[in-house]
């Protein structure tokens, strides 16, 4: 299972000049490794760009994700990331969406397929990112 990233997403669905062909790439070399999943967060936002939630589930369908509900562990472990996170000065108020990601990733053991790799890298070094290569 490869956890996709909302950017990577949204860079398909919206066409993007710079993005969409790499983005489309990464996602069909994932597909044909093993399934491609969203969380609940990745759909939420994703739900912003939508008008109704049949348009958005087809698009999901269409793309073969499965939807990965997270786990009390990840939500846990999504929580105390933040927490270092506002301790090591972060000035967001609430729980980034990469946590989320990042957190079910990690006690998921599965890897994530994003183009914003920093923020990952930095509070989830053992969540295993898909490479340039892909």
């Amino acid at each position: 299972m490869t956890l996709i990233d909302s950017n990577v997403l949204i860079d398909i669905l919206g066409g993007d000049p710079v993005w969409s062909e790499r983005s489309v790439r990464r996602l069909s070399a994932c597909a044909r490794r093993g399934p491609i999943a969203i969380n609940d967060v990745v759909y939420a936002e994703l739900a912003a760009g939508f008008a109704s939630q049949s348009q958005l589930d087809d698009e999901i369908a269409a793309m073969r994700l499965k939807i990965a509900p997270m786990s009390k562990a990840a939500l846990f472990l999504a929580g105390q990331v933040f927490r270092r996170y506002r301790v090591g000065g972060g000035t967001r108020p609430n729980v980034l969406a990469d946590f989320f990601i990042g957190a079910q990733a990690s006690v998921e053991g599965w890897p994530i397929l994003t183009r914003d790799e920093r923020r990952y890298r930095a509070y989830f070094p053992e969540a295993a990112l898909v490479g340039e290569e892909d």
